[in-house]
């Protein structure tokens, strides 16, 4: 798929060659920083170095003193409390930190998680059914409930009380719970609205600790729990999201709890410093898997196993469940695939809209980001479940698919959701008719080059430049995410040594070995992932342009620089953002 290079905003000369001489950088990497909003001495120390003491207080959040009082309140008179969380990893992650938090110093904590199938997303009766019947009478809902507003009604006629922890949008009216913690509430002022579930799950649990006198470094052992939310749920790395995730890497890669350690292990990540991009690729779906193909429970106990030899039994349990997520998933992008071949229809559309009843419900959310990967449009991929039309969408950058979800609402049953992805429920009758209304909401609101996917370059660098002096420099500016990507550079004028071949299991890949013209003499290891259709240009030995970023390839012990190339052209036109 041909994609648009554009190349950002760089910083001016000036602002550069200051930073650079107060930083002894290069001014290449100066200008990255500049780019990030960081310009003075003092903000790039903050940034290279974050520190737990920059954490916001929890109490600036709306609420967070009638959440704490409540929790009180239950604790001093023996109330039953129960955990209540989403079944993705956001939603398990969150249950695991605040039981095993409360579980420190309190008995009475239970935990619940949602079947997919049979409740479906977020808060259910038949969840508050279970509080009632198990004497549960304060529910902490995670990463969740914040459009639950039946459901927290019905929840209070029998007497159960409701603390929503959640960081989607609200809808029209917040929830009538005792307290209700949300960054993106309107009237909170928050200075971070970007939190993960898990995030909000956390500064409730710093709250608490602040209040009672709980040390805070008793609160560090929880943040690996947060950098997998924060990862896999692809909130922005920023701000106090940078604060969390790096503290929490340190945590997941010095000393992760037993469930983590297991799944790590079996990642075949033992061997390395574990990255963000490690938990969206390796952790996360591992863990996601459970949830979206039997019961989020077994996700949880693993995340809250306490022994080596239950880990690994847990471990090895979510592993296999995830093996089979794979093999469906895989069946089910092929079948939408061939039914966007096989309709010309739906190639003239700007938006991609599947529905097949036989379709796994668990799966549809991993079926759009695939489609996007080759038929770039926002997409809604659903299937049925309990008599409705249920599913999952994804968005091309830059395009808010939320809103125009939300644009739909009146066909809809439920929704709710994030700019890039969102999860939506209605009658199987209205499907045809949200197909037309989303297709002509897009038409009318996408930009045309929103359609076609792009890579953006961050800046010019030759091949000479990438040193391991370089790399280890830029290697402090992780944790990578949205808001902070890894620096993507363009070089041009390279061609292969004639060492490249196709690698891979299905030969989808490239390993190249490159030289650049005005260097001709010194070779740079790099892969191409799934560019192999490239592979007799390249052999041509021609010189092409490349993207790419920088990465540490280890391999038997042996660890070395690399590139990543991210897209090859000819004579590339770079557009200027």
């Amino acid at each position: 798929m041909e994609k648009r290079w554009l190349l950002k905003k760089q910083g001016s000369k000036e602002d550069n060659e200051k930073l650079a001489n107060e930083l002894n950088i290069d001014p290449i990497l100066a200008n990255l920083l500049t780019q990030r909003g960081v310009k003075t001495f003092d903000q790039a120390k903050a940034f290279f170095r974050p520190e737990l003491n920059d954490l916001y207080d929890p109490f600036l959040m709306k609420d967070m003193d009638l959440a704490v009082e409540r929790i009180g309140k239950a604790i001093k008179t023996g109330e039953n409390i129960l955990i209540y969380g989403d079944y993705d990893v956001d939603g398990t992650t969150s249950v695991a930190l605040v039981y095993s938090f409360l579980k420190e110093f309190y008995d009475n904590v239970g935990y619940y998680v949602p079947d997919r199938y049979g409740e479906g997303y977020g808060v259910s009766f038949k969840g508050v059914d279970y509080a009632k019947d198990n004497e549960y009478s304060l529910v902490i809902a995670l990463d969740c409930g914040i459009k639950a507003n039946d459901k927290i009604d019905y929840a209070k006629k029998k007497g159960i009380d409701f603390i929503v922890c959640d960081h989607h949008f609200p809808g029209a009216e917040i929830p009538n719970a005792v307290a209700v913690l949300d960054p993106k509430r309107s009237d909170c002022k928050y200075p971070f609205e970007d939190l993960s579930g898990c995030g909000v799950g956390f500064k409730l649990i710093q709250a608490y600790a602040k209040t009672n006198d709980i040390d805070f470094d008793r609160l560090i052992p929880y943040l690996d729990l947060v950098v997998v939310s924060i990862a896999s749920d692809i909130v922005p790395i920023v701000d106090e999201n940078r604060i969390l995730a790096h503290f929490g890497l340190i945590q997941l890669n010095e000393n992760p709890r037993e469930g983590l350690k297991s799944i790590i292990s079996l990642a075949g990540l033992t061997e390395k410093d574990i990255a963000v991009e490690d938990i969206v690729f390796k952790l996360g779906p591992r863990i996601n898997a459970a949830g979206r193909m039997e019961s989020a429970d077994k996700a949880v106990e693993l995340l809250l196993a306490n022994n080596a030899s239950s880990a690994k039994i847990a471990a090895s349990s979510v592993d296999l469940v995830n093996n089979e997520r794979k093999n469906i998933d895989r069946d089910i992008t092929q079948d939408a695939l061939n039914v966007l071949a096989n309709d010309k229809n739906l190639s003239k559309c700007k938006s991609t809209v599947l529905y097949n009843f036989q379709w796994h419900k668990g799966v549809v959310g991993i079926v759009a980001s695939r489609l996007i990967e080759t038929h770039y449009r926002p997409t809604v991929v659903l299937t049925a479940s309990n008599g409705v039309a249920t599913g999952s969408a994804r968005s091309v950058v830059g395009f808010d698919i939320y809103q125009a979800i939300e644009a739909c609402s009146d066909l809809l049953e439920n929704f709710g959701g994030h700019m890039y992805a969102a999860g939506l429920t209605l009658k199987i009758e209205n499907v045809p008719a949200f197909i037309e209304r989303f297709e002509k909401i897009v038409c009318d609101t996408i930009k045309e080059e929103q359609l076609v996917p792009q890579v953006e370059i961050d800046s010019r660098l030759d091949l000479n430049k990438v040193t391991s002096k370089f790399y280890r420099i830029l290697k402090q500016f992780q944790p990578f995410g949205p808001g902070n990507m890894a620096p993507v550079f363009v070089a041009k004028n390279v061609a292969d040594n004639g060492e490249g071949r196709i690698v891979g299991v299905t030969k989808e890949h490239l390993k190249l070995s490159l030289i650049q013209e005005n260097d001709p003499f010194k070779n740079y290891s790099a892969i191409a992932f799934q560019q192999a259709n490239l592979f007799d240009y390249i052999q041509s030995g021609d010189f092409f342009d490349i993207c790419y970023s920088i990465d540490e390839n280890c391999y038997r012990g042996n660890t070395n620089l690399q590139l990543n190339i991210k897209d090859i052209k000819v004579n590339c036109l770079i557009e200027e953002v």
